[in-house]
């Protein structure tokens, strides 16, 4: 006979994981040795493995972000680049000129003042070693833009001028 036929899952699972009931106390002393160690390791990590963990933390965002069906005004595209860029510790000028783009630009895309050239997504993948996928980039647009055609009345008002008949109006 088998182990499979013998236990359940259930009896399986409690074979091999210990349950352990903790106090209060021995929970609070836990939580602090385990914040101990974290901080041990944190203080531990080099420079680039911080870069790293805080471009994980970024992408890790980005992806929450665009898995939610809730659209952010505040999470735009400015908004995570800004981001990335205070990620890096550089100013926009290095940056623009790290990406091959003016200076002028960068500020536009931060303040929402402009939407990004399709090439930007890419730069901004291959600026990241592949951290954060040119993907991501421009789905926080799509976002935005979807956002925008269902929300913007004056856009559908003005465009319904256009439309001379339906579907339902045809015979």
């Amino acid at each position: 006979m088998t182990v499979e036929k013998k236990y359940t899952p259930k009896e399986l699972a409690e074979s091999v994981v210990f349950p352990v009931e903790l106090t209060d106390a021995q929970k609070k002393e836990a939580a602090t040795q385990l914040e101990a160690v974290r901080k041990r390791r944190q203080h531990d990590m080099s420079d680039r493995e911080k870069l790293i963990l805080q471009l994980l933390q970024l992408k890790f965002q980005l992806e929450k972000y665009l898995e939610d069906g809730k659209y952010d005004v505040k999470k735009n595209f400015g908004f995570f680049l800004k981001k990335y860029i205070d990620i890096l510790e550089l100013r926009h000028k290095a940056f623009a000129q790290a990406i091959s783009i003016d200076v002028t630009l960068l500020s536009q895309l931060i303040n929402k003042h402009r939407d990004p050239p399709e090439y930007l997504f890419i730069r901004l993948e291959l600026h990241s070693n592949k951290k954060i996928p040119a993907e991501y980039w421009f789905k926080l647009v799509e976002k935005e833009k979807v956002h925008q055609i269902k929300t913007d009345k004056k856009l559908r008002t003005r465009e319904k001028a256009f439309v001379l008949s339906t579907i339902a109006n045809i015979s």
